[in-house]
């Protein structure tokens, strides 16, 4: 109510549908209820994540508009844009897409391989905090448990990732956020001990 009444515009950034939560249709929640209550919204969707298809750079761009004529000018300005960008985008990673969403087989199976990629990275997750404590930290490591998606912002200062990637050779941006798609039951504990080291002083 109160972007409407401010007459705002809405754009979504849609990178981690079916890995937020594991549920595809639930991640999309938000975008269907402002689309439902009358905003006219932008989305910026991308497969590169959620159909393993980083190279393809594949993705979709979608625009509600108000009415007919919007419609059209929209159009005309978004193909102006592509035109200008890339004029003729590589097909395959499109042609996979619309491969697996046409049938609904392969769509079922997607959904399914989603959900259990997101529930191994909520595990992850969850693994590093619980590893930290039995480590023996006594911080708050709740806001990894609590963001979604493959990466954390794990807290850490540019000095204390320094000391991770010299020591322990745990890479991590400098602003100290971590895949958390590159941890794994071999090696979460040692993450966590090295993260403990780092952080106790």
């Amino acid at each position: 109510d109160a972007i409407k009444a401010a007459g705002c515009g809405v754009i979504f950034d849609c990178a981690y549908q079916g890995f937020a939560s594991g549920d595809m249709e639930g991640d999309a929640y938000a975008i269907r209820l402002f689309v439902e209550e009358g905003h006219q919204v932008c989305l910026a969707q991308s497969f590169a994540k959620n159909f393993g298809l980083y190279g393809e750079r594949c993705g979709a761009a979608s625009v509600v508009c108000a009415s007919k004529e919007e419609k059209e000018r929209v159009v005309s300005q978004l193909k102006v844009a592509a035109r200008t960008l890339w004029s003729n985008p590589p097909l395959y990673g499109a042609r996979i897409v619309q491969t697996v969403l046409g049938d609904p087989k392969l769509k079922a199976q997607w959904y399914e391989e989603c959900a259990g990629m997101a529930k191994r990275i909520i595990s992850m997750r969850a693994a590093l905090v619980e590893n930290l404590k039995k480590a023996g930290s006594t911080r708050d490591w709740s806001h990894i448990t609590s963001q979604i998606g493959m990466f954390a912002y794990t807290g850490l200062t540019k000095a204390q990732v320094e000391r991770c990637i010299k020591e322990y050779h745990i890479y991590l941006t400098m602003n100290g956020r971590i895949s958390i798609a590159g941890l794994n039951t071999h090696n979460v504990e040692y993450v966590a001990k090295a993260f403990h080291e780092v952080t106790k002083n």
